[in-house]
């Protein structure tokens, strides 16, 4: 038998300013109203398919505040904002930015918020009507067509389409925020109903082995450009991991049997410290396999099993993800049709079938949840719909979370040391062996030895917020932006560092005032 793990990565970068609770960035909300919820109900409709989803603790955290009402978003309060007080500085913000969606598989789906794109675009000037109408149809593209078909406000402001009234405009914007109060609760449910396996990263986001120690980036690429000054402690990766189980258990009132680690970032180092936390189970590249294993070539016959990493700490699973497959829905099938690049991976999933007859193999495809439906018609709905049918319908293959797997399907291998690297190119040059990116990391360095040296002091400094920061600033994000003249994310990383100087009552060093590329 042919055994399918398909897992799914929830994600999103820390945007809150711990001091403020404001945020510049409404993609924790956007991405919660788009992506998250409806990807559990949608397989609800296929009790046959089982599915394996990773929540990372920082994304709910963030979606928990706003449910709370404990973060402003710029972003949320122009939209709520009556459109006849806009001020021009108001007007000019929603017209940069309230366009911010795929033009051709969403803009252009609606008549109404594609006329409002090209008039932005031929520079005409716009009615109060025009922004009243542009606030409800950037908040409405970016609710899944799930919820606009089956939540009566939504489905209303869609049906009508123009000239909106606020009270059209208040009425979808608070249907969303019981969207978001219902993400938690239905993937509990969903976990209940053992249909799906939910499973927990890092805290913040980090890549563990290089919190360890940022040499282990020459296990991976032996010509790696390390920063001048080596960040070392494998007790923030360490407090990383039982940090998220703690989160984890909290809401779902259990210990998460498997980890995706972050970017699937993963080395020998780190494996004590996700045993202790009670892991059973982590997924990482295909890459890390073969350089464990000292091959030089895929072999997909060592690919498709279950491994075991046997030490004196205890004793841990890991599975490897085929990156081809993972590839091809993340980066490819959006430009096909449904029919099209469905018929094509259950072509692959059936050779792969033919391939080991009479064997028992386990293909794991592991890929981002989120950002990929953008691209796809109708938000991936009809892919994704399509995919799971025709996954309950193939008579050669069974679809399993990965924990139902591994009870029945012991590995019968073990890996005596586990190479390091991530999902880009098996190594670690996205997040580090740049010279900005180094930079970054040295401005960790010395932040985190501030930290260090007034831990045990004892003072009126809020240490709690003070470490809560630190971890914030570890988090993967930022360095996987610098080098790529992404100034937003500088400006976050910029503004947490900031942050926690102020946390602890010292002078903000003046290099974190410009650009870390400047």
């Amino acid at each position: 038998m042919l055994y399918l793990a398909l897992i799914f990565h929830m994600h999103q970068p820390y945007y809150r300013n711990l001091l403020t609770k404001e945020t510049d960035y409404p993609w924790v909300r956007l991405h919660g109203l788009k992506d998250y919820l409806d990807m559990v109900k949608i397989v609800q409709n296929y009790p046959n398919v089982h599915l394996t989803f990773n929540l990372v603790p920082s994304l709910i955290e963030q979606m928990e505040d706003y449910v709370d009402g404990n973060v402003k978003d710029k972003f949320l309060e122009l939209s709520y904002k009556p459109a006849v007080s806009l001020t021009k500085e108001d007007r000019v913000f929603i017209l940069n930015n309230f366009f911010k969606i795929n033009k051709d598989k969403v803009i252009a789906f609606s008549p109404r918020y594609y006329e409002l794109y090209f008039k932005k675009q031929s520079g005409k000037e716009f009615t109060t009507q025009d922004f009243l109408d542009l606030q409800v149809w950037f908040n409405l593209a970016w609710t899944d067509p799930l919820f606009r078909k089956n939540v009566p406000a939504l489905k209303t402001a869609v049906e009508k389409e123009r000239f909106y009234s606020e009270v059209d405009k208040i009425a979808v914007l608070e249907s969303q925020k019981n969207i978001l109060k219902d993400v938690i609760p239905g993937y509990v449910a969903a976990v209940d109903s053992r249909q799906i396996e939910v499973t927990v990263s890092p805290f913040y986001h980090p890549i563990l082995p290089l919190l360890y120690n940022s040499n282990v980036a020459k296990e991976a690429n032996p010509k790696s450009i390390l920063p001048k000054v080596i960040f070392s402690h494998p007790e923030d990766a360490k407090a990383q991991i039982d940090s998220a189980v703690k989160f984890f258990k909290d809401r779902f009132g259990f210990v998460p049997a498997g980890m995706w680690p972050s970017e699937e970032g993963v080395s020998e180092h780190i494996i004590p410290f996700i045993m202790e936390a009670g892991i059973k189970w982590v997924v990482t590249d295909e890459a890390i396999l073969f350089r464990s294993l000292n091959k030089k070539k895929r072999n997909s016959e060592l690919l498709y099993q279950p491994y075991h990493l046997k030490r004196d700490e205890g004793d841990l699973n890991i599975i490897f993800r085929d990156r081809n497959l993972s590839d091809l829905i993340g980066f490819v099938y959006y430009n096909w049709s449904p029919k099209s690049a469905v018929d094509d991976l259950l072509g692959h999933l059936k050779n792969i079938y033919d391939t080991f007859k009479g064997e028992d193999k386990l293909v794991t495809i592991a890929m981002d949840g989120e950002n990929a439906w953008e691209y796809y018609s109708n938000d991936g709905h009809d892919f994704l719909n399509l995919l799971y049918q025709r996954l309950s319908e193939a008579p050669f293959l069974k679809t399993v979370t990965v924990n139902e797997y591994l009870k029945d399907h012991k590995p019968h291998h073990n890996i005596k040391h586990l190479g390091a690297g991530s999902w880009i190119y098996g190594e670690f040059s996205k997040w580090i062996n740049n010279p900005v990116k180094n930079k970054a990391w040295e401005y960790l360095a010395a932040a985190r030895n501030e930290l260090e040296s007034i831990k045990n002091q004892k003072s009126d400094i809020n240490m709690d917020l003070a470490w809560k920061q630190m971890y914030i600033c570890e988090g993967s994000d930022w360095f996987w932006w610098y080098g790529d003249n992404q100034l937003d994310f500088d400006a976050l990383f910029r503004m947490h560092l900031s942050n926690f100087y102020t946390i602890i009552g010292r002078p903000i060093p003046e290099y974190l005032n410009k650009p870390l590329s400047a």
